[in-house]
């Protein structure tokens, strides 16, 4: 196995990403909606939702780096834009919402029948690890194989972790989007609407991400301490701090 290239260019900006993800979309769809007439709705949907989009558009362009996630997740709030708009509501969000983390989950599994396991792509590099001391180690070990066979187990759980979600958000959702009576106009569908969407926005990431973020924090424990074993080098002596 070779030593995968190093990302370069600037990091993605975390704060960033959650304003103009969550919080921004959030209480667009639930103030504006109550302060622009008969089509405050509609427009704050449009809004919400275009945010987002812009947001990776100019994370895309100022980092010169594809992030295939991010891209997933603009086709996610597409659909959740097409859905809104097109009028649907209940069963199909919850389905949407399960969807793209089981997607997600099926790659990432699949990505080992592959040379190169996801996780190996996304960590096996010189800014996290010291790569060529951990498989100089190895080689001496007589323990090439054992590398691949360990991302191999740490992308099979990381993946389970999707699936994990894929369930989560698909119970979440069925709750949250309830259908709306046929009978009020449509303005105040799409109120409602916006109201759900907002809801199942922060609550998605408060319920599902905090938990998902644990689960990929236990993944990268298990790895380093295997590698600890494998490798008989310290923790200083794998992970790369310069």
């Amino acid at each position: 196995m070779s030593v995968s290239t190093e990302v370069q260019g600037k990091e993605e900006n975390a704060l960033l990403n959650l304003i103009f993800n969550i919080v921004l979309p959030v209480i667009i769809l639930n103030q504006l909606s109550k302060r622009l007439g008969d089509n405050g709705p509609l427009i704050a949907l449009v809004t919400a939702l275009l945010l987002p989009i812009a947001y990776g558009a100019y994370d895309y362009i100022t980092r010169k780096k594809k992030n295939y996630l991010s891209l997933l997740g603009i086709l996610n709030i597409s659909v959740t834009g097409g859905f809104a708009l097109l009028g649907l509501g209940g069963i199909w969000f919850a389905i949407k919402e399960a969807f793209f983390p089981l997607i997600i989950g099926v790659a990432v599994y699949f990505s080992n029948i592959l040379d190169k396991p996801f996780i190996y792509t996304m960590f096996w590099n010189k800014r996290i690890f010291r790569t060529e001391l951990i498989e100089a180690k190895l080689r001496e070990r007589k323990c090439e194989d054992c590398l691949i066979a360990l991302f191999r187990k740490a992308t099979f759980l990381f993946s389970v972790s999707f699936f994990i979600s894929s369930g989560l958000n698909f119970i979440l959702a069925n709750r949250i989007f309830t259908n709306i009576d046929s009978a009020l106009s449509s303005t105040e569908r799409t109120e409602i609407l916006n109201q759900q969407i907002a809801k199942m926005t922060w609550m998605g990431h408060l319920i599902i991400a905090v938990p998902m973020t644990i689960f990929i924090a236990i993944v990268m424990w298990f790895t380093i301490q295997k590698l600890k074993k494998l490798s008989g080098l310290s923790l200083d002596e794998i992970i790369n701090e310069g």
